[in-house]
């Protein structure tokens, strides 16, 4: 079989998952609380959320490693929620790489076609092809004490692709690499997802990661999904304040409603998105610091507190005189402008802002 041909033949395999009602309780801790999500076929999705917010349950009930005390788990319409895990042909990615330290690198990734008693030519052909679709054709006869981290988690993909599961699942798969591993495996991952056309859930607590590789990503809260969208909507339009907090970076600044849906905030009047509330309430309007303009100003009452380096802009966090803290952006080629301790004015474009409860947190 040819790369090529391998290819093809994953990509006619997509699957449509759905979890319908989750549920699943730990003792007095729920893990999942209703959880409903479907991952159309071919798609990647990632599950977002802090420690402890369900999204590795869900992972696992869809591994058949977990069993919901409610709810139903779907692979194209079929009830597999009471299917053994060495049957659900879903191919799993772990954080720990759990490569077997005794077995050389083709030998790993051949090990489940063994366990399925393929013949010794063909399960060492396809893992060749797979090393050499992973960018490790020179490896295969290396062990895993051999071979640097990136180069391990590479053989641990190729492992659970080799059984051509119609449901790939990456949990947490670049969380033990360094920085500049990660960025290029996470990279390789989505080429290499998108080439195979494969039903793929993700599991991360780094938002990064879940707003550059996935296609969608689900927000989780408490056992429940809190938004679902693309990574540009969830980012540029998050449906609660927990996805707006959680997402990206957000100031909270205070300011009070006015008439016609409009906010007073840092000395002007903007529009407000989504659901606002009744003119005079107190409430907090949330910024992104790419929305927030601030300019050098000696009579002003803002005072740099902090500047942080991030590239080709540097963040300057603003004190303002009531004590509040709002993040702004600027070219890094303006940097020097607002050293720690200026004055700064801070200001808003006309464009609509979301407000929340001042007691929402």
């Amino acid at each position: 079989m040819t790369i090529s041909t391998l290819v093809k033949a994953a990509a006619t395999e997509a699957a449509t998952v759905e979890f319908r009602g989750l549920r699943r309780e730990f003792g007095p801790t729920v893990a999942l609380d209703g959880l409903d999500l479907t991952v159309q076929p071919g798609e990647l999705l990632a599950l977002l959320g802090p420690s402890g917010c369900g999204k590795t349950t869900a992972l696992r009930m869809l591994a058949g490693f977990e069993h919901p005390d409610s709810g139903q788990v779907l692979v194209d319409g079929e009830d597999v929620t009471g299917v053994p895990a060495h049957r659900r042909d879903a191919g799993m990615v772990f954080q720990s790489y759990s490569l077997f330290p005794h077995l050389n690198a083709l030998d790993n990734v051949a090990f489940g076609l063994r366990m399925r008693k393929v013949r010794a030519a063909e399960r060492r052909t396809r893992a060749a092809e797979l090393l050499e679709l992973v960018g490790l054709a020179d490896k295969g006869e290396r062990f895993p004490h051999q071979l640097s981290g990136g180069q391990q988690q590479r053989v641990a993909l190729a492992r659970a692709l080799a059984l051509r599961p119609r449901v790939l699942l990456l949990d947490e798969p670049l969380s033990a690499l360094d920085a500049k591993v990660r960025t290029t495996l996470r990279e390789e991952i989505r080429r290499l997802q998108q080439e195979l056309g494969i039903t793929t859930l993700f599991i991360t607590h780094d938002q990064e990661e879940a707003l550059s590789m996935a296609d969608r990503v689900a927000v989780m809260r408490d056992g429940r999904v809190e938004q679902c969208s693309t990574p540009t909507e969830l980012y540029s339009r998050p449906a609660t304040a927990f996805v707006a907090g959680f997402v990206g970076t957000m100031s909270r600044v205070p300011g009070v409603m006015a008439a016609g849906d409009t906010v007073e905030v840092l000395g002007r009047r903007v529009p407000v998105t989504g659901d606002g509330a009744a003119a005079g309430a107190s409430v907090d309007v949330l910024l992104r610091p790419e929305g927030v303009e601030v300019e050098p100003d000696p009579e002003a009452g803002g005072r740099v507190a902090a500047t942080a380096f991030l590239g080709a802009t540097t963040r300057i966090t603003v004190r303002l005189p009531d004590g509040c803290e709002v993040k702004a952006d600027v070219s890094t080629r303006r940097a020097g402008e607002f050293p720690v301790g200026a004055r700064v004015a801070v200001g808003l474009p006309d464009q609509a802002v979301m407000v929340v409860d001042r007691a929402a947190r």
